[in-house]
């Protein structure tokens, strides 16, 4: 396989791998290569999409890259002239193709990961549908996407009309005419539901907990204990938070002026799904055509399953970008570095250490 060489138990001999090619996976190839290691010789980059853009590929069309907040350029190369009203899945995938491109990256997709296992003399083994790669340590840039989190309700497959996650939003024009429930407290559910208001017949929006709108900027100050938040999690085993959820709903023109004419007018959680719409213990029921869950995501971390690297608490213990549990192996874009700015600082943390991992050079130079 090009000039990486293949040893005889048939895997090939790396001495990264990088599962991800979104933010952060870019960063940490990144700094990878400013360290001194080469792709497709000292690391390989292996992304399951079917075309550079990570997860923002798979955005919905009305998301223009306008409405894109925090999103932070990659380290090494600006995103600059972008056309506000362009879809956010062109933008940044143009972007993020270009970026593979200038820095010689040599992303292999489509890959789809099957399984990290503990490998012979210390390495990993990385099994793919396109081959086994023997590693000295790994990077974990899977993020999200790939794991939609479909809450579950009593009468949940009764329903006669149309369920649909955020994760296929295909842009308010779909739900013209109709009836629709969006399910979620955050800034997906807020987003889809102002969208889709003009066009419905009706809306209502559910949540289980009562929104948290702050006001004012969003500074470092706050940031930084947002972070503080997720990072605590992960530090003690437990699934992360998104820092969204810690940071409450930003309140924007556009908020304020759905809050005014009653869009955001919140529903506590009902209780049942119904064939025609869903009730509440209370006897309340409301009709609906369709029930969109903007109910968020869970870390893509299956792959991973085999190194135990679970703690009780359901997470994965973190120790900055490293599993507590195994110093090989570094998730980056997980919790407190699951925004693009974290990704960013979280990757060069990551190359940081497993450089001194490697010895301080890569095997190949």
């Amino acid at each position: 396989m090009n000039d990486i060489e293949v040893r005889d138990a048939g895997a090939t001999e790396v001495d990264v791998v990088v599962i991800g090619a979104g933010q952060a996976g870019l960063s940490s190839a990144y700094h990878l290569r400013r360290r001194g290691l080469e792709p497709e010789r000292d690391f390989v980059v292996l992304d399951h999409a079917p075309r550079p853009g990570g997860a923002w590929q798979f955005r919905w069309p009305s998301l223009t890259y306008g409405k894109v907040h925090g999103m932070h350029a990659l380290p090494g190369m600006e995103l600059t002239g972008a056309d506000p009203e362009r879809p956010s899945s062109e933008v940044i995938g143009a972007y993020f193709d270009a970026y593979e491109q200038r820095f010689a990256l040599r992303v292999r997709r489509p890959v789809d990961v099957h399984r990290v296992t503990e490998g012979e003399g210390g390495r990993l083994l990385v099994e793919t549908d396109a081959g086994t790669w023997s590693t000295r340590a790994l990077i974990n840039a899977t993020g999200t996407w790939d794991r939609p989190f479909w809450p579950r309700y009593p009468g949940q497959e009764t329903f006669r009309g149309r369920q649909l996650h955020t994760a296929v939003y295909p842009g308010p024009e779909a739900f013209r005419g109709q009836r629709v429930i969006v399910v979620g407290g955050g800034a997906s559910g807020t987003q889809h539901l102002m969208e889709i208001a003009p066009y419905a017949a009706e809306t209502w929006w559910v949540t289980r907990r009562p929104p948290v709108f702050a006001e004012g900027p969003f500074d470092e100050d706050r940031g930084r204990a947002a972070v503080a938040l997720v990072e605590e999690r992960v530090r003690q085993g437990l699934p992360p938070m998104s820092v969204v959820s810690v940071t409450g709903l930003a309140v924007t023109d556009a908020v304020r002026e759905a809050r005014a004419d009653g869009v955001l007018d919140r529903l506590p959680m009902f209780d049942r799904i119904t064939p025609d719409g869903v009730t509440w213990a209370d006897g309340r029921h409301v009709e609906a055509d369709v029930i969109l869950w903007a109910t968020g995501f869970r870390a893509a971390v299956e792959h991973l399953a085999p190194l135990r690297l679970r703690e009780p608490g359901g997470g994965i213990r973190m120790d900055g970008t490293r599993a507590a549990a195994d110093p090989r192996v570094h998730l980056v874009g997980y919790g407190p570095s699951a925004s693009t700015i974290g990704a960013n600082r979280a990757g060069r943390a990551a190359v940081r250490d497993i450089v001194r991992l490697l010895g301080g050079v890569p095997a190949g130079v």
